[in-house]
């Protein structure tokens, strides 16, 4: 497997930001880490290993990228106004710098879990000219349980469950999010609870919407961590992949 590191400076961030890449065939998918974390999370978990043959095989390469969620989301006692805003100078750093960098002229589909599950869905809602698919492990989609005191246009742009109950069945952006591959899974064990509620709230606006979306709710032994997430991932990426088909024939 190819895998490389990069560093480069983003103007948006006005500093020197990470990600890592794996393989180098196949449809792009940009990753997200959970919160806090970092670009290389997914290989210190087990996540790439799972995916590796997948990767091997050229269905897919992964763009893992880093996050600032420390200073944006997770900062609870800092200035709220300028928390919202740095999000959007990162969200702008993936749109603007990363994306074009590492997409190799197709549209990638957007994963992470938990936080990173939040992310990938909310990249794809917001830019559905970038990404034509989603898979959100235990991701949690209305940004007031981060600001829950303190609401404005940024937050709402940033909040999933909001502004998608705020359009009809007819927009234009709708049509846009129609026909792609979109998977939602969630656990029903330990730390869920939340996650769970969020990804049923989500389920009931996409179908509003018309839009086709498979949710996916494991059994309550599944719990929020990565013992879980790995076999959620795998079991997603070789449905993309067509493996399953594969098997069977």
């Amino acid at each position: 497997m190819k895998i490389e590191y990069h560093k480069n400076w983003s103007k948006n961030l006005c500093r020197e930001i990470e990600y890592k890449t794996y393989g180098e065939g196949g449809r792009g998918v940009l990753v997200f880490p959970s919160q806090d974390q970092r670009f290389f999370e997914w290989e210190d978990n087990g996540m790439i290993d799972v995916l590796a043959p997948m990767i091997e095989s050229g269905d897919f390469y992964l763009i893992c990228a880093d996050s600032i969620d420390a200073e944006t989301w997770s900062r609870t006692e800092g200035n709220q106004q300028e928390r919202i805003l740095l999000h959007e100078k990162w969200f702008r750093y993936i749109t603007d710098e990363l994306v074009p960098k590492v997409c190799n002229g197709q549209k990638l589909i957007a994963s992470g879990c938990s936080m990173g599950g939040y992310h990938a869905a909310n990249f794809f809602f917001r830019r559905p000219d970038l990404f034509d698919g989603v898979v959100s492990l235990s991701g949690l989609f209305h940004a007031d349980y981060f600001f829950p005191q303190y609401h404005n246009q940024f937050i709402y742009s940033n909040s999933p469950i909001d502004f998608l109950s705020n359009i009809s069945e007819k927009n234009l952006i709708t049509e846009q999010y129609k026909h792609k591959t979109l998977f939602f899974c969630c656990g029903q064990g330990h730390y869920e609870e939340i996650t769970g509620e969020s990804n049923k709230r989500l389920e009931k606006i996409l179908n509003r919407l018309g839009i086709n979306a498979w949710f996916d709710f494991w059994g309550k032994d599944s719990n929020h961590d990565f013992f879980w997430w790995r076999r959620q991932a795998k079991y997603f990426f070789e449905i993309i992949a067509d493996k399953h088909i594969n098997k069977a024939a």
